[in-house]
């Protein structure tokens, strides 16, 4: 038996005729082959083909278009690959010496060590300038040196945190993204998995009936034996 559309001639077990096939997906097959009847058989593996481009027709539908998110979801599924990537490895790639730099810095500086740290070099510059140098201080009260140097450190530290958060909003982006395509691959593989189950159900049913039909054949050639018995 060969096949429709190529021409070629289709596995055993692989032909799938027409009829059985759902509406929109013959529809489909027709508006590309006038000539495709329900008499007509294709192979499994355009079935297949079309059903996927069925699947990139249901997007556009939804979207009006297809962006690259949805390309990469419709080349996953075209290739049957895995669209799962570990995002953690990917930023860090793409991340500039001052990038890595910025998040260590922003880390560093919301822990409880930078807290305890810096807590305690403010009690020693205190302490220093009152009891130890109490006569040749550098920076008597109120220490308008330390003033000047915390209020440059929090100046410095304001724009590296916003940084890293930035860093940490783009992760976030992209885990959403990686989300949404491994969602919606989920959702049409469903969909295609439900055209090839119904696919099967119709075909074991035509099976049986064809079993069915050779049963009561060999029925009625029995009930004919005992007649003329």
């Amino acid at each position: 038996m060969k096949s429709f559309i190529s021409n070629v001639e289709i596995n055993s077990g692989e032909e799938v005729k027409a009829h059985y096939l759902r509406e929109v997906i013959f529809n489909l097959i027709k508006s590309e082959h006038p000539a495709f009847n329900e008499d007509c058989y294709i192979s499994l593996d355009e079935l297949n083909h079309y059903r996927r481009l069925y699947l990139s027709s249901l997007i556009i539908k939804e979207s009006g278009e297809i962006d690259a998110l949805d390309k990469d979801v419709m080349e996953a599924i075209k290739n049957n690959s895995l669209l799962s990537e570990n995002i953690e490895e990917s930023i860090g790639v793409k991340q500039t010496f001052g990038q890595k730099l910025a998040d260590k810095i922003a880390s560093f500086g919301g822990s409880w060590t930078f807290i305890v740290i810096f807590f305690i070099f403010i009690l020693l510059w205190m302490g220093t300038n009152i009891w130890i140098l109490t006569k040749k201080s550098f920076d008597p009260f109120p220490f308008i040196l330390l003033n000047l140097i915390l209020s440059c450190l929090a100046a410095i530290q304001a724009p590296i945190i916003m940084m890293s958060q930035n860093r940490k909003e783009e992760k976030d982006r992209l885990r959403g993204e990686n989300d949404y395509k491994i969602n919606l691959k989920a959702e049409l593989e469903i969909k295609l998995l439900s055209e090839k189950i119904d696919h099967l159900i119709v075909h074991q049913n035509k099976k049986l009936i064809e079993i069915q039909e050779i049963q009561a054949d060999y029925l009625e050639d029995l009930m004919n034996e005992i007649k003329r018995k």
